[in-house]
């Protein structure tokens, strides 16, 4: 035991011993200009966000991006764990996020999401399936992006299990879609999804986006749908207003107007 201790603190020595001093101490200064960069650049409750109670601000999705930006790398994706129990209603994912700089390797993150996490207590399993993944994905991105960039004096993630984080994640990856699926826990319509509130009764999802109490991941949703319905609409104006110019004849462009057109202008000679 005591030759295996003996061998190992060799080896560290060798190891210290081996390395160049001044090109660390010029790693590490590069190390901390540049965490300086990302503090001065990335953008407070869009980048990264302060969840009360942590030392430590929070790096969001966007934040990871633009970082990711700055280092000129690209990021590849990889299942790792997939459990899809349709008879159960469980969906689970691990993924493992991997940076490559000019096609090489430069690091790896890892991410998982399932639908028994706290915040999709109260949503349909099955419409979540593809709401997991994309967390996954989001996790590894940003574990990945932690690593690389040597941020972990000044973010962290590992506040999965709060609610505040929890509610800033789930806003960050919901569509239209997602928010049609949540179901409402309070209130005359509890037990149904903001899909069949919206059929019934769209007033009384605009009163809940004005009252303070409302959940925020519920307020993004109900805009999320009104959104979705706004845009329809304006694609189906400007639909018609193309089919009726298409019905329409032609005008005729000379129809009311003088035009003097010199000789030069013909498009023929005389």
């Amino acid at each position: 035991m005591a030759e295996l201790a003996q061998k190992q603190q060799t080896n560290s020595l060798s190891i210290i011993e081996s390395v160049d001093i001044g090109a660390v101490q010029s790693t590490l200064a590069k190390i901390n200009q540049f965490q300086v960069v990302v503090q001065n650049t990335l953008k407070e409750n869009h980048d990264y966000g302060v969840i009360p109670g942590t030392p430590k601000p929070t790096l969001f999705k966007p934040g990871a991006e633009k970082i990711l930006m700055m280092f000129g790398v690209t990021s590849e994706y990889e299942v790792t764990e997939r459990v899809q129990d349709y008879e159960k209603g469980f969906f689970a994912f691990t993924v493992k996020c991997l940076i490559y700089k000019n096609g090489m390797k430069i690091t790896e993150g890892v991410g998982h999401c399932n639908t028994k996490e706290k915040k999709y207590i109260n949503q349909d399993p099955y419409t979540l399936a593809n709401t997991c993944l994309k967390m996954a994905k989001k996790r590894a991105q940003i574990d990945a992006t932690l690593t690389l960039a040597s941020l972990s004096e000044i973010f962290t993630q590992d506040i999965e299990d709060m609610q505040e984080f929890a509610q800033t994640e789930q806003v960050e990856t919901m569509t239209a879609q997602d928010a049609a699926e949540i179901k409402l826990t309070f209130g005359k319509y509890k037990g149904k999804t903001l899909r069949e509130i919206y059929k019934v009764q769209p007033d009384y999802l605009e009163w809940l986006l004005k009252q303070d109490r409302t959940d925020p991941v519920i307020k993004k949703g109900i805009e999320l749908m009104f959104e979705a319905v706004k845009q329809q609409a304006q694609q189906k104006q400007e639909q018609q207003k193309v089919e009726q110019q298409e019905q329409q004849p032609a005008a005729d462009p000379f129809d009311g107007e003088v035009i003097e057109i010199s000789d030069d202008d013909l498009p023929f000679n005389m």
